[in-house]
């Protein structure tokens, strides 16, 4: 059973992991980090110091209406990406503890096609 890293906890609430198989548990955001427990499996969890998380990145779509997921990118360890039933609210209680230079948008489909076209091209 792992012990939590927080002392104060802001939000509690449904969320999935996609780190490996998808997972289903509790989000946690706290004074101290970003927690993710998984509800079947004790020993399946993911806490982030808040002093590890370089960026937040959003998944935005529909002008900011809808967002399907957002990913934790650490200095060290490589991106988390997690989704949940609220994800306004768990990307507000983030934004308390991360900078906001450092909560980005994620590149949209179109985004990612014309960076790769102007890569090629540069050549």
């Amino acid at each position: 059973m792992a012990q939590s890293i927080n002392t104060k906890v802001d939000l509690v609430i449904s969320g999935t992991s996609y780190h490996g198989l998808n997972s289903y548990g509790k989000i946690m955001i706290g004074d101290k980090g970003f927690e993710f427990y998984n509800d079947r499996n004790v020993n399946d969890y993911i806490q982030i110091p808040w002093k590890e998380v370089d960026y937040v990145i959003a998944s935005v779509m529909f002008k900011g209406k809808h967002i399907p997921r957002y990913a934790i990118q650490t200095k060290e360890n490589g991106t988390y990406s997690f989704a949940s039933k609220e994800p306004k609210k768990v990307l507000r209680a983030v934004s308390r503890y991360v900078a906001p230079d450092h909560m980005v948008r994620s590149l949209s489909f179109f985004g990612v096609i014309k960076k790769k076209l102007k890569a090629k091209f540069n050549k």
